[in-house]
């Protein structure tokens, strides 16, 4: 199963790398399918199974053009219309205001020395990944292709914490999010090592909507650093924890999606999945 879940995601993966470099063209069903090896009928399903809308939409919805449309139309700018969208259902991750406790100065100078982490592996839609958690909250989560190379990714964030695999309740309620079970939300704790300006812009992070996008500019004037954007972009790009800080609804002022550090692709397949959740079709 685990085997069959992973072929899927690098077809789907594949999948939009051709769109995204072909999009001028505006490549139809079949040529997509072929392109992936799979019958039309197949991939229609599994597209709309992995990224939650079609093909047909996932170009609409994710092109450039409609990226520029939303942050240049003044009279709906993101952040102005943020807690006025109404969205509803599953779209209340704007709602959450995830207690983010930093590290002290020593925890964060000695490397997490005496701070005891527990980490598991787990499956999300949009591929394997990482969690790991300290007795105050979750520390660290992170798409991963490998386990033993992701466990080393993580001991580099804490190289002298003590480590023990074990799936705890904190992780549990975390990954929660992945089920569309939003109901532990008001749970999650997050336990961050980072600078008092990294921590300013991963909060901001957790204010923008689901299935909206935001800017390096939007954020840097969030956290009243408008010349900042650029410093801004490197604290995103530092960001530990994966989808629950939504680093992935940060785009460039252009309308381009920019980098990600779990993958560009698997953030335009995020991207795509929130806002088939958030709109009517």
């Amino acid at each position: 199963m685990k085997i069959e879940k992973s072929y899927h995601y690098n077809k789907i993966e594949e999948a939009i790398r051709f769109l995204d470099t072909n999009f001028k063209e505006q490549p139809s069903l079949d040529d997509v399918a072929n392109h992936v090896h799979l019958s039309p009928f197949h991939f229609q399903k599994l597209f709309k199974e992995w990224v939650g809308i079609s093909p047909k939409k996932y170009l609409q919805y994710l092109s450039s053009n409609f990226a520029k449309k939303l942050l240049y139309n003044k009279q709906n700018t993101l952040f102005n219309t943020a807690y006025k969208t109404g969205l509803s259902g599953t779209s209340r991750l704007h709602d959450l205001f995830i207690n983010i406790e930093g590290m002290t100065p020593a925890e964060y100078k000695n490397g997490g020395k005496k701070l005891i982490i527990k980490y598991s592996f787990a499956e999300s839609p949009f591929g394997n990944l990482i969690v790991a958690s300290s007795s105050k909250g979750i520390c660290y989560m992170a798409f991963v292709e490998d386990k033993e190379i992701g466990f080393l990714d993580l001991k580099k964030e804490f190289p002298n914490a003590q480590y023990e695999q074990v799936l705890d309740k904190i992780q549990q309620d975390a990954l929660f999010i992945f089920q569309n079970d939003w109901s532990k939300l008001n749970e999650i704790k997050l336990h961050l090592k980072g600078s008092d300006f990294q921590l300013k812009v991963w909060e901001a992070l957790l204010q923008i909507p689901q299935g909206n996008l935001s800017t390096y500019g939007e954020i840097a004037k969030q956290i009243k650093k408008p010349k900042a954007s650029r410093a801004v972009g490197t604290a995103i790009g530092k960001n530990p924890i994966a989808f629950l800080i939504p680093c992935h609804r940060v785009i460039q002022t252009s309308g381009h999606f920019g980098g990600y550090r779990w993958n560009p692709i698997r953030k335009k397949v995020i991207i795509g999945w929130e806002m088939a959740k958030t709109t009517q079709f």
